[in-house]
């Protein structure tokens, strides 16, 4: 059976975009996209129809804040950086996540 990629869980697409923004600054949605599918070595992959309305929605619960301008191919383009409340959701979220990743480790090790 071929490997195929993985679909994003529910809830870890907005962790996965403002850690990306945390590290990478100002970025457009294109580029987002494609420093996630990067960093998941393309085990997860992303289109327009999954990065926008993320973006869409974390900027409406202003995590995120958008500004136009020109991308490096000349293009206009919007570009998304972190607001002080989207570096605080990321340490919340990360906290969360790592209660729930030490959750699923304790089911996934062999019962003793």
């Amino acid at each position: 059976m071929p490997e195929s990629k993985s679909d994003v869980l529910q809830g870890t697409l907005d962790l996965m975009v403002l850690k990306t923004l945390e590290s990478m600054g100002p970025m457009h949605g294109y580029g987002i996209a494609r420093r996630i599918e990067q960093v998941s070595e393309n085990s997860v992959s992303l289109n327009q129809g999954t990065i926008y309305p993320a973006l869409l929605r974390l900027e409406q619960r202003a995590w995120v804040k958008a500004a136009w301008g020109t991308s490096e191919t000349g293009r206009r383009a919007r570009f998304y950086s972190l607001t002080r409340s989207g570096r605080k959701q990321i340490t919340q979220q990360t906290e969360n996540w790592e209660r729930v990743a030490a959750t699923m480790a304790r089911f996934l090790a062999p019962f003793n």
